[in-house]
């Protein structure tokens, strides 16, 4: 069974949850292309390894954001949708806090490789 610690809730198996797709800096409407808003919108980045992720615990409708190495499937932190501006600063919140590992968020909004 898959555990997701959910910053509402607490650990949840995963079956209570629902994938929200990754997290992507927002795009300026005004002076994007209908080209680049097609891309943004239906194109997503698919990254092989670090990458940010908006999930929902369905029962409680809370939405959050979830660090995830998608190489080994490993969650490497989680944070509140509030703290998406905290969080390119102190890292993680919750149980699935880590130190050296957790993919940092670029001032663009997008999850980083930690520094070796």
């Amino acid at each position: 069974m898959k555990i997701l610690n959910c910053p509402l809730n607490g650990p949840r198996n995963i079956s209570e949850f629902t994938y929200g797709g990754e997290h992507r800096a927002p795009l300026d409407t005004d002076a994007a292309s209908d080209r680049d808003w097609a891309e943004h919108v239906f194109f997503p980045h698919n990254r092989n390894g670090a990458v940010l992720e908006w999930w929902c615990h369905t029962a409680s409708a809370h939405w959050f954001l979830v660090a995830r190495d998608t190489r080994s499937d490993e969650v490497r932190g989680v944070f509140r949708a509030e703290d998406i501006g905290a969080a390119r600063d102190a890292g993680p919140v919750g149980d699935n806090r880590t130190v050296d590992d957790t993919p940092s968020i670029g001032d663009d909004g997008e999850a980083r490789e930690p520094a070796p």
